[in-house]
């Protein structure tokens, strides 16, 4: 009997010490989880797409396919600037259009006559693609490219044969011009229907000659498009897709599910959000005057890498081959307003509150991690709970107006409804100031100014115990 009685409390004992054990593990990831690529990706937030060709110079946006390669001749092209122009505004790569619906190839091409090799521009010795991938390694920019499957000039567009073609093209580019951090996908495909485009060929060369590259299209593998031009993502936005039965183009899931994702599918596909600073994508001169104010931009910035997207803004050369300074000058006055806005973050080395903690005794997954500016280490709650609060104490009364949340999603996605509270110092009291269901890599909220010297943020449901990484008083 004795031996029993002491088998059961050693038993117990056990179990408890391997329950302790437990909580100084890192939770297990829940659902899918981003590759190593696709969460560098994310990390960027903010990149310039560039359209330039043969659209610049005679004023369409959609070209026929038929142009004279002669109307491609800027007279000053110089990628330097628009590398130059991009870092300052604060942008980490660029996107370039080397090959827009019209078939026009931006490098000398040996698969096209529809080409700069046929252009004036430099006697037919010019490269693009050249000029600007070099460009971006000076200035320590990312290098991508736009490549249509769409060919309007192409004279095998539409027949079997189009599918090796095109992927000849990719391979060409790809393993040209050094490391391609993102290559972008458009699903538009005239009247293409007896031959469809092999999407599994087309990602497999992606992948084959740039393995580290995120492929955008509207189903990804990579990243996914979000559903609209005006850089708007859904208020919620999970980074996750079920993609069974779609491809990219007249057969993609509907603009909703695009713009907001899908709670609990099975594919990590994050959105990206397209937008350019003029209403066209191509430059033209009447367009000058009509460029999206600072405060579009800011509520366009709010809206994507604020609703757990990234903003890739289009910026147009003009016919010179530079961008203008008046597109140039908005870009800096952007740049100008976020970082007043972002600056002075209230909460770093505040103190924090947790009302639940992943293993107390251990600073691994402590509340303070939410405020130490390291992106790897998290505030988690105990095994099994996914409802805590966190309560940010400034130690003193600031004036704010814009919170920034950070989930950690190397262990996916969690978070689907929370709450923002301040204290009332006059009534003493918590009183509502925002609220939201998503949050993601990064979620921003922006509210009327509030006097406070604490905060408390509660999350309200999820999936799996949260894990929050970064908290950003502004």
């Amino acid at each position: 009997m004795e031996n029993k009685i002491v088998f059961r409390i050693l038993f117990v004992f056990f179990a408890i010490f391997l329950s302790r054990c437990k909580q100084f593990d890192p939770p297990a990831p829940y659902g899918p989880v981003p590759g190593v690529e696709q969460l560098e990706w994310q990390k960027m937030e903010y990149y310039m797409f560039v359209h330039f060709g043969p659209n610049t110079f005679t004023g369409v946006e959609w070209g026929s396919g038929k142009e004279d390669p002669a109307v491609f001749n800027p007279t000053a092209l110089d990628c330097r600037q628009w590398a130059q122009t991009a870092k300052n505004a604060g942008m980490q790569g660029i996107i370039i259009t080397a090959k827009h619906h019209d078939g026009f190839c931006l490098w000398p091409s040996r698969y096209s006559t529809h080409s700069v090799r046929y252009s004036p521009w430099l006697s037919g010795q010019g490269d693009v693609l050249a000029e600007l991938s070099a460009a971006c390694r000076e200035y320590g920019l990312k290098f991508g490219v736009y490549l249509s499957p769409w060919d309007r000039n192409n004279p095998a567009y539409g027949t079997p044969e189009y599918n090796q073609l095109f992927v000849n093209t990719l391979a060409e580019v790809l393993a040209s011009y050094g490391p391609v951090f993102e290559q972008w996908f458009d699903g538009a495909c005239g009247d293409l229907v007896s031959s469809p485009y092999d999407w599994n060929l087309f990602n497999s060369t992606v992948l084959e000659y740039q393995p580290n590259a995120v492929i955008f299209s509207d189903v990804g593998p990579g990243c996914r498009w979000v559903g609209n031009e005006r850089g708007f993502a859904g208020e919620t936005n999970w980074s996750t897709l079920d993609t069974a039965g779609f491809t990219p183009g007249r057969n993609a899931p509907p603009v909703g599910i695009l713009n907001s994702g899908q709670r609990g599918a099975p594919c990590w596909i994050p959105a990206e959000a397209d937008v350019s600073l003029r209403p066209g994508w191509f430059y033209s001169p009447g367009t000058d005057n009509a460029l999206k104010s600072v405060e579009e931009l800011m509520d366009i910035y709010f809206a994507s890498v604020g609703r757990n997207a990234n903003l890739l803004l289009n910026v147009s050369p003009d016919r010179r081959g530079l961008i203008p300074e008046g597109d140039s000058l908005r870009l800096m006055e952007f740049r100008q307003r976020r970082d007043e806005v972002f600056s002075r973050n209230l909460a770093r080395g505040a103190r924090v509150i947790a009302s639940s903690v992943r293993n107390e005794d251990s600073r691994k997954f402590c509340p303070e991690n939410v405020t130490d500016s390291e992106y790897d280490t998290y505030w988690t709650l105990e095994e099994g709970k996914t409802t805590a609060s966190l309560i940010i104490d400034l130690d003193r009364e600031e004036n704010f107006s814009v919170l920034m949340l950070q989930e950690y999603i190397p262990l996916g996605q969690r978070i689907a409804r929370f709450i923002v509270e301040y204290w009332h110092l006059g009534e003493k009291q918590w009183r509502l100031l925002a609220g939201g269901t998503t949050i993601g890599y990064k979620r921003l909220l922006r509210f009327p100014a509030v006097t406070s010297d604490k905060i408390r943020i509660s999350i309200l449901e999820a999936d799996a115990p949260p894990l929050i990484n970064t908290i950003g008083i502004f």
